[in-house]
């Protein structure tokens, strides 16, 4: 870790320390963007694990740090409602006239119904038959990279990847896939000067500009027989194919997103994760069946979705704090997934950890990730090939995080490959 980044650290932890409990904002997304979260978390954890920020940008909320508290909360969709006009699944509410409804934004039944729609893409046939596809295109990927040159890794294989593979899961005209990739970005984005999207006004624009694409590809499969791509099965589900446009765009926001963020992210976790943790490269190139046992804890050390949110439908007791009917309730998975009570020596990687899928990164309950093995199939398949070619991974300078404490991700991770 370099000099200034240390620095950071310690002035982080030594403000998250001094604070007034009543003041902490763990959702800043400029915590997350320096990195600098992880004290507020662990205070919180230890001092107040269920906790309330009464101002923020993003208004009120109550925070849930501890993970056997976010289970609870996640489990129980009867009070904590995902429902988008109730203010949907981020911290963030999006103003009332732009809400847009998707399945993971909703509650049984209708959640149920439409979810069941698109779970055939990831279904073991299916996913047995993406396997060959996904190797050749890592290969083809990999064998591209310069050995010796310091190179942008999200940008070379990170992005490229995932976006290749959604192209492939929509049946997305292949020679514009980065299309997605931007709309994904824009989805997600705060809209701040100078950022990826300057103002609210310019992201709707470029989300109705991902509609009107889709809306054409919708209109080329409904008059066409019935195939295997996400597009294509809502055209021909009695369930979806009468969507209003909102909801439509609703559910193909959640689909690249979920579809690209967290491999994308955990696939340049994993690079930065090895780098930081030496001894378990070491460990990994002595046997590299751990790839098996690596993967799932990768997702929980990026944590590629720091959070969830929920509105209390109910008055409800949990920690021992009361939450109001219409509060806002966040799961901090990028919390619970660090809690020592869960997960023994949590900030450390562990490749071989005995239970290593036992994390939040994915969720719980009927909202768990509908794409989760398709995600831990891709990073498996990259991760076999790299050990086949080379020793190491360096990462030559700081990555370049995403200004969000939503998505934990990074915009540019300098990298060299050691032969």
């Amino acid at each position: 870790m370099a000099d200034g980044a240390i620095r950071l650290e310690d002035e982080a932890r030594e403000r998250a320390y001094s604070l007034p409990l009543d003041q902490l904002h763990p959702g800043d997304p400029e915590l997350f963007r320096t990195n600098t979260h992880w004290p507020y978390f662990e205070r919180l954890r230890a001092e107040a694990p269920v906790h309330y920020t009464a101002d923020s940008e993003f208004g009120a909320y109550w925070s849930i740090t501890r993970y056997a508290d976010i289970m609870a909360v996640d489990i129980n969709h009867q009070v904590f409602s995902s429902d988008a006009a109730l203010g949907g699944i981020t911290i963030r509410d999006a103003r009332a006239d732009l809400r847009r409804p998707s399945f993971i934004a909703m509650d049984p039944p209708l959640h149920d119904a439409q979810r069941k729609v698109v779970s055939p893409i990831v279904a073991p046939a299916n996913l047995a038959r993406m396997e060959g596809i996904i190797r050749e295109r890592a290969t083809k990927i990999l064998d591209s990279l310069p050995i010796g040159e310091t190179f942008d890794w999200v940008d070379k294989v990170s992005i490229e990847l995932t976006t290749q593979m959604l192209a492939t899961l929509f049946d997305f005209p292949f020679e514009e896939r980065r299309k997605l990739t931007r709309w994904s970005d824009i989805a997600t984005a705060l809209p701040i000067p100078g950022g990826i999207v300057e103002t609210e006004e310019a992201r709707q624009a470029e989300l109705m500009e991902c509609l009107a694409y889709f809306t054409d590809l919708w209109n080329q499969r409904i008059k066409a027989e019935p195939a295997g791509d996400l597009i294509s099965m809502m055209a021909h589900s009695d369930v979806t194919r009468d969507m209003t446009p909102e909801a439509y765009l609703g559910n193909i926001i959640l689909l690249i997103v979920g579809g690209n963020d967290t491999t994308r992210n955990s696939l340049s976790g994993g690079v930065l994760a090895l780098h930081e943790n030496p001894g378990e490269y070491v460990k990994l190139n002595a046997n590299p069946g751990l790839v098996e046992s690596m993967v799932p804890e990768i997702v929980r050390w990026q944590t590629p979705l720091a959070h969830m949110r929920r509105t209390a439908v109910e008055d409800i007791e949990v920690g021992g704090k009361t939450i109001r009917k219409g509060d806002k309730v966040v799961m901090w998975y990028v919390s619970g997934n660090r809690d020592p009570s869960a997960i023994d020596s949590p900030d450390r990687l562990i490749i071989d950890r005995e239970r290593p899928r036992q994390h939040l990164s994915f969720g719980f309950g009927i909202h768990r990730c509908v794409g989760n093995r398709l995600a831990e199939m891709q990073l498996k398949i990259v991760w076999e090939e790299i050990l086949k070619r080379w020793s190491r991974i360096e990462v030559m300078g700081e990555p370049v995080r995403v200004r969000s404490s939503f998505v934990k991700g990074y915009e540019h991770l300098p990298v060299r490959i050691v032969g």
